[in-house]
């Protein structure tokens, strides 16, 4: 199944003599610490050949490995070696290779890098860790899949102080670093007993010596006018900012462009380093300031005219948090451009010509308005009230001033009332500081009214720029109202950000039910659904999510008045200290009946009752905190019982478990009947 005789030989040349830090292991002869859970596949250690495995032979869906206590005062690089073997090409359900990051004091494991690409050898994944002061583990699980012979091999796991895209390039894993193949010109290992070339290469910087291995590209096999070579680094996976320096050799007989570049994970390069030298006597320094807020890759590239065109070599490169001029580096914070309205406007801000377009409200808990996207009885914005009515009206609200060259991505949620026709209501425009338009990037077309619907919009400007938002009143007879709340602004694209592994802990109902199982008893069962419930006047008309998404709620016409529904979570680690339950419930109908969260320890009958709410609270999803103990496993149980008539669907969504104390604290865990404020609305 694996073809192991050449991978073993690599594992062999990758097993160094010296000493391997804490959390690393070459498999060898021992594990290194590294145990397996007896509860799921077991891992077989393979001496002979340097690697630990697990297949198919046993039955079990998966296989899980994990590592010693481990400690990461500083920022560290994990680079794993590995394979994973499949005979069948057709299967949808491929074996999979995850790895976790198992923090001191949290209940679920952070996912860091995944994979399902079989391969003939060995690949390697390089993962930045970013300092902690938290105790923490490794945890590598196998997935096996449909594959009834697949299997996943690990030949080394080394964890090193510093950054995956630091290299010396000593080691023959290349710390990651890969060619772009070209048919003609290539990146290859030079030094050491390699002598493949026909230019005289320099010794390597790191040990001075002709032993020592360094990258090189030459232009004997150039076949094409500006025939391009690349040597890309791994991808960076957390924040990262400062200078980036590295040696390099230039001959040049004939025109050689050698330029450095960021690219992320949409394509898109930005020159950052190009060389303004035609020779190099011997290694000479570049330092680049470097900033990558999201994954990115660091590219090296060589662009030659002709055969004779010379040759580049590259060693050494390092990376410092430290900026390389003397400037200060600091980097925006994209939670200036970011607000919730709870407090004030944050950094955004109206221009006094335009008139007051946008109100602060708050819309206290009631069955007829929607309130706000944050908690369901917070602020937002409004715009087009009725004292601020009028044909052509226009309302502006400018965000603060963002820097140019960086990818962004812009998320709210707005809701639409009153309009005939929505198209054109609410429009997003990039403003240059001077308040010139520059271009519009969004505009609504059509929305569920009534609705919170989630916008999101990836823009990148060369010049600094404003976000604004603007609305608009095509005529008096046609003049709704707009609202807008929870803007969020990050760096990278939208696509960026949907790419990268899921918070733990959180679940929205988009793809499944997560963590979550059925206690089904009789016809009292929970249903993922999208958009509105099918009885009126009860549930909500979209989920808390994106306003378009899924929840879970429960169909009071296929139940009978106090039948209960049970939707309860696998079992989660306990943890010293407190912890904090987040989630959006929706009860909403005349005949709304109970909706309790429980909290069952490991061994106890008993179930801890933590909050509950009775009878039609409000139209809005509305936000529980939940505050919770447990040092044993346990798990939380949601249970709804049916209400005395069919107005009486519940619904819950965007579930969150996070380590530590809630930030904020609900006055009231148990409350039944209606709560005083029902109905009442304050602008």
């Amino acid at each position: 199944m694996l073809r192991l005789c050449l991978l073993a030989a690599h594992a062999l040349r990758l097993a160094g003599a010296a000493l391997l830090s804490p959390g690393s292991c070459a498999f060898e002869d021992s594990a290194c610490g590294y145990e397996w859970d007896f509860a799921h596949l077991p891992w077989a250690l393979h001496g002979e050949g340097h690697y630990i495995s697990v297949d198919t032979s046993y039955e079990g869906e998966k296989a899980v490995l994990f590592s010693p206590d481990l400690y990461s005062e500083e920022w560290s690089c994990i680079r794993l070696i590995y394979q994973i073997a499949t005979t069948s090409g057709t299967s949808s359900d491929h074996a999979r290779l995850n790895l976790y990051l198992r923090q001191e004091g949290e209940s679920f494991d952070r996912l860091m890098w995944s994979a399902k690409e079989p391969s003939d050898s060995w690949l390697i994944a390089s993962l930045d860790l970013t300092n902690s002061t938290k105790k923490y583990k490794i945890v590598l699980e196998g997935e096996m899949g449909q594959d009834k012979s697949a299997s996943i091999a690990i030949f080394e796991i080394k964890i090193t102080p510093g950054y995956c895209i630091e290299c010396d390039f000593e080691e023959n894993h290349l710390c990651g670093f890969v060619n772009r193949w070209n048919p003609n010109v290539n990146w290859f290992v030079g030094g050491g007993n390699i002598r493949n070339s026909q230019s005289i290469l320099p010794k390597d910087h790191t040990l001075n010596s002709e032993l020592g291995h360094y990258m090189y590209v030459d232009s004997v096999y150039v076949k094409h006018f500006q025939e391009v070579a690349q040597l890309i680094s791994p991808k960076t996976t957390a924040p990262m900012s400062g200078c980036l320096s590295f040696y390099y050799q230039l001959k040049q007989e004939s025109s050689i462009v050698f330029t450095l570049y960021l690219r992320d994970t949409n394509g898109f390069y930005e020159e950052i380093w190009k060389t303004d030298s035609a020779l190099s006597a011997g290694w000479e320094l570049a330092e680049v300031d470097f900033s990558a807020p999201y994954p990115m890759e660091v590219v090296f590239e060589v662009a030659f005219n002709s055969a004779k065109g010379g040759y580049v070599a590259l060693d050494d490169i390092s990376f410092s948090p430290s900026y390389c001029s003397n400037q200060t580096g600091i980097s925006f914070n994209p939670a200036e451009a970011s607000c919730n309205f709870e407090e004030d406007l944050c950094n955004f801000y109206q221009d006094h010509k335009d008139g007051p377009g946008w109100s602060r409200v708050k819309v206290k808990r009631n069955v007829y308005r929607v309130g706000d996207h944050t908690t369901g009885f917070g602020y937002y914005l409004l715009a087009n009230t009725k004292f601020t009515s009028q044909p052509g009206y226009i309302g502006r609200l400018y965000g603060p001033t963002l820097p140019g060259n960086l990818q962004f991505c812009l998320r709210f949620y707005y809701a639409l009332y009153g309009f005939f026709k929505m198209s054109g209501t609410l429009t997003v425009y990039i403003f240059e500081e001077n308040h010139v338009v520059q271009e519009k990037i969004w505009s609504v077309l059509d929305s569920p009214k009534g609705v919170w619907t989630q916008a999101e919009i990836s823009f990148k400007k060369p010049m600094p720029c404003k976000v604004v938002f603007v609305s608009w009143c095509k005529s008096f007879w046609d003049c709704g109202l707009v609202a807008l709340d929870d803007i969020t602004l990050s760096l990278g694209s939208c696509q960026s950000a949907d790419l990268l592994p899921p918070s733990p802990g959180k679940c929205t109902f988009e793809k499944d039910e997560c963590m979550f199982t059925q206690k089904k008893r009789g016809r009292g069962i929970w249903h993922r659904r999208r958009g509105p419930t099918p009885t009126s006047y009860t549930g909500p008309k979209g989920d808390h999510t994106t306003g378009v998404g899924y929840y879970m709620y429960i169909e009071a016409s296929d139940m009978v008045y106090g039948q209960r529904a049970y939707l309860i979570s696998r079992s989660l680690r306990g943890v010293s200290g407190k912890q904090c339950l987040t989630f959006f419930y929706h009860m909403y109908g005349a005949g709304t009946g109970l909706l309790s969260v429980y909290l069952k320890k490991e061994g106890d009958d008993e179930e801890i009752p933590l909050w509950r709410r009775t009878g039609e609270q409000s139209i809005s999803w509305l936000r529980a905190l939940i505050e919770y103990e447990s040092d044993r496993t346990y798990q939380i149980i949601f249970e709804a019982i049916r209400g005395v008539s069919i107005r009486s669907d519940m619904a819950i969504d965007d579930i969150l478990f996070q380590a530590g104390p809630c930030l904020e604290v609900e006055e009231i865990q148990f409350s039944s009947g209606y709560p005083d404020s029902l109905n009442e609305i304050e602008y």
